[in-house]
């Protein structure tokens, strides 16, 4: 209803954004830049951030930017897995047949990496979501399965991504060797003010709609509550244009942020 009201083509506040679309904030100028060094040198990255601040979205972005003559995308989005169950789908991501013993599956790992980036000449990148929702046992296995000629080599790139308790989980003595393998590190922060209100008015140009229809005081509002998370960003504006077509409003003003505030509380 509100796409109609206010001339929109699409919703432009929808996660399903090409990737080519995406807001270019500082966080993801910053993330891109470490995530390009990683491509060149290799290794371990970690990624964290809060919950929606756009670490699945930033990877999905990174997987879809590389050449497929060069770079194998693995995303592996569940860590609540048994030690052999977390072996099993990374031998299926690599293209092999899981095996039912664990030193075989691990063999069948490491020989599927060395392969595509020895004799295939493509890096595996291989992402793992969740991280933090993954068991020591698991995390400690990270560690052991992609540790190539004795420590002495890195023929792919492991990101883990994941909530901010996964620096309480690496910080423990079972996990602090894979931490130290840890190349690259960023934590995302999310949109500032100036940010904010900028993502709403190009998002607004992009769909077709005016540029104003967010008033001045409504962003400053929205940033206040979201504290610069993109998704939350996102509820409230879909909710603020939600309650301002049904009342037959030209704008979203602060009223009708609070509205969508209250409704999304619920």
């Amino acid at each position: 209803m509100f796409k109609q009201h206010f001339g929109m083509r699409f919703n432009p506040f929808d996660k399903d954004m090409e990737v080519d679309k995406l807001y270019p904030s500082k966080d993801m100028h910053e993330l891109e830049s470490r995530l390009k060094y990683m491509t060149e040198n290799r290794g371990i990255f970690l990624l964290v951030g809060e919950p929606g601040y756009g670490k699945s979205t930033a990877v999905r972005k990174f997987a879809e930017c590389l050449g497929p003559s060069l770079f194998k995308p693995c995303y592996l989005p569940l860590t609540t897995l048994t030690v052999n169950d977390f072996y099993g789908a990374l031998c299926i991501m690599l293209g092999e047949e899981p095996k039912y013993r664990k030193i075989v599956m691990f063999s069948q790992i490491q020989r599927a990496i060395a392969t595509l980036y020895h004799e295939q000449k493509i890096t595996p990148v291989i992402i793992i979501d969740e991280i933090h929702m993954a068991s020591t046992a698991v995390l400690d296995d990270i560690r052991m399965l992609f540790n190539f000629k004795m420590d002495s080599q890195n023929p792919y790139v492991l990101i883990l991504c994941g909530q901010p308790v996964i620096r309480n989980k690496l910080a423990m003595n079972a996990c602090y060797p894979l931490k130290q393998r840890i190349a690259v590190k960023y934590s995302m922060t999310g949109l500032d003010e100036d940010e904010t209100k900028d993502y709403l008015l190009t998002r607004m140009e992009l769909s077709g709609a005016r540029a104003d229809v967010f008033t001045p005081q409504a962003m400053e509002q929205i940033h206040k509550i979201s504290g610069g998370c993109p998704r939350t960003i996102n509820n409230l504006a879909i909710h603020g244009l939600m309650y301002a077509a049904a009342q037959n409003a030209d704008t979203v003003d602060e009223e009708a942020v609070y509205q969508a505030n209250v409704e999304l509380s619920i």
